[in-house]
Order: C-alpha cells, then sequence, then structure tokens
C-alpha cells in the first residue's frame, strides 16, 4: 500500500448538545474529497478520539466509511492504555472494514523499547489483515517510536510506514534516508512539511487540511510537480497560522479553523477549554491574511 498525498487527521465535529454531528461529518469529508485530498484518518488526536465513547468511536468509522467508499484512502487511529485497549480499538476498526491502522505507543504506561516492539509484533500477529502505520508523537504519549523499533520492523511487509511528530527534524530526516523502499515516511509536523517532502515524504496526515484542504493539496501538487518555489510560496502564506496553531490549544484551533471555513464544529470536549474571545480573534487575523 502506498501513502500518498494530503490526508486529513479528521476533527470529530460535535452538535450544540454535545453529540457527534454525523451530517457535519459528512459534509466535511465532501468539502475536502472535492479539494483533492487523498483520504482520511479518523479517531486520531485532532479527532478526539480520547474523548469518545466507543460507539462514538464506532459510528464516527461507520460515516466516515460510508461517505468516502473507494474515492480514498482510510486509516483508522486505533490507541489505548494498554495492549488489551489496543486490541479492542483494532477489531473495532477491522470489524468496521478498515484495514489500515495508526497505532502510537501505549500513553501513560510508558513502555521500554523492548516492551514497544512487543506490543506492536502483538497486534500484527493477532489481525494479520491490517497494514501498520506506526505514530511517532511523543509529547502525548511521552515514549518515543525509537530508531530500534523501527528498525526491527522495516522487513515487516505489513508495516508499511510512520507518522513523524515529533518535530524534531532530524528524525525525519534520518527515517527518509536510511529506510526508504522500508518504511515511508509521512509528515506529521505541520510546521515542516515542506522540509519532509524534500526528504523522503510521500504523505501528510494533515490537521491544518480540516482548515483548507485547497491550499495543503495545492502545497502537494506544487511539490510533487517540481514547482519547489510554488510550493514554499504556498507554505510561506500558511506559516503564520501554522505557528499560531503550533503555539497551543491545537485542536481548539483547528476546529475554530473549520468553523471559519463554513464548517461549524462545535468546541473541543472537556477537559479542553474553548478558546477565549482573545484567541478566537488572533487566529481569525491569521486566517484571514492568509486569504489575501
Amino acid at each position: 500500500m502506498q501513502l500518498k498525498g494530503i490526508l486529513p487527521a479528521i476533527v470529530t465535529p460535535f452538535d450544540k448538545h454535545g453529540a457527534v454531528d454525523h451530517e457535519i461529518l459528512a459534509s466535511i469529508l465532501e468539502h475536502q474529497l472535492k479539494a483533492g485530498v487523498s483520504g482520511f484518518v479518523p479517531l486520531g488526536s485532532t479527532g478526539e478520539y480520547y474523548a469518545l465513547t466507543n460507539e462514538e468511536r464506532r459510528q464516527v468509522l461507520a460515516t466516515v466509511k460510508e461517505v468516502v467508499g473507494e474515492r480514498g484512502t482510510l486509516i483508522s487511529g486505533a490507541n489505548g492504555s494498554c495492549t488489551r485497549e489496543v486490541l479492542e480499538q483494532v477489531q473495532q476498526s477491522v470489524d468496521a472494514g478498515y484495514s489500515n491502522l495508526l497505532i502510537a505507543p501505549p500513553y501513560y504506561a510508558l513502555p521500554s523499547q523492548e516492551e514497544l516492539l512487543s506490543h506492536y509484533h502483538t497486534i500484527l500477529d493477532a489481525f494479520p489483515q491490517i497494514n501498520l502505520v506506526l505514530y511517532n508523537y511523543p509529547v502525548r504519549t511521552n515514549v518515543e517510536v525509537g530508531m530500534g523499533v523501527i528498525e526491527a520492523l522495516k522487513d515487516h511487509p505489513r508495516v508499511i510506514g510512520i507518522k513523524e511528530s515529533s518535530g524534531n527534524l532530524l528524525r525525519g530526516i534520518e527515517i527518509g534516508e536510511h529506510y526508504k523502499g522500508k518504511i515511508q515516511l509521512s509528515c506529521g509536523s505541520d510546521d515542516q512539511a515542506l522540509d519532509f517532502f524534500l526528504w523522503g515524504a510521500t504523505s501528510w496526515i494533515c490537521g491544518p487540511a480540516n482548515i483548507f484542504p485547497e491550499k495543503v493539496v495545492d502545497f502537494y501538487n506544487k511539490f510533487t510537480a517540481g514547482d519547489l518555489a510554488g510550493a514554499q510560496n504556498v507554505m510561506r502564506n500558511l506559516f503564520p497560522i501554522m505557528a499560531n496553531l503550533e503555539s497551543g490549544k491545537f485542536v481548539q484551533k483547528v476546529k475554530y479553523g473549520a468553523e471559519l471555513a463554513g464548517f461549524k464544529g462545535g468546541n473541543a470536549r472537556a477537559p479542553l477549554l474553548p478558546l477565549t474571545d482573545e484567541e478566537k480573534a488572533e487566529f481569525r487575523r491569521v486566517f484571514e491574511a492568509s486569504l489575501r
């Protein structure tokens, strides 16, 4: 399986009562498909998977699968605090028709690298029908998918890639250089997307695509066409928004950005608090500047 293009880490919209709004979710998916995205990643951190009930997760997976069908690559997030819980989430995704899974290290347990490798092998052995995309996001899990784990899994036919969200460009460069043809590199550090693609990334699992899918698709199309200056200009235009997103309250800002783009998705769930009026005004300022 090839990881290519823009793969939005899709938000989970909530209605005024706090329930998942599947009608808005469907409209977001259609809008992004029209913009030219290559697929979607539901139940990621941007999608607030940790704040959803299991039934809500099943419903989100069902809606995304029904709306997208065969029109894009689908990769389900399947994460938890222990191997047992992750296996349950993988089973839930498989039952919903997903064969590609994005799996980070279990949070809170703080497994060693040996234990993390055993965790991944357990998942792969239990589900011979799935493809695995490793997810390195140590700021959220406090555990890195170390190079030793990548080395041990590089020849596994169903370990197809890694979403690298550490913010450490040197790791992205090392993966792109040393594991080319073995582990596909997907950008998970939005403000470093151009650098990632220069060093071998073929896809961008992208939270900001919820705000301006046309722009990130334009970036990708320009880059793959060899128009590096054009791709750089797109990123230059987006960088003030990227900087604002990376300054804190990422999920809330992505949801507010989606609202500015015409898709009201409600507030993030507790413990995350709504943006203040001042934070909204500052984000709106950089959002509107990018439209000029």
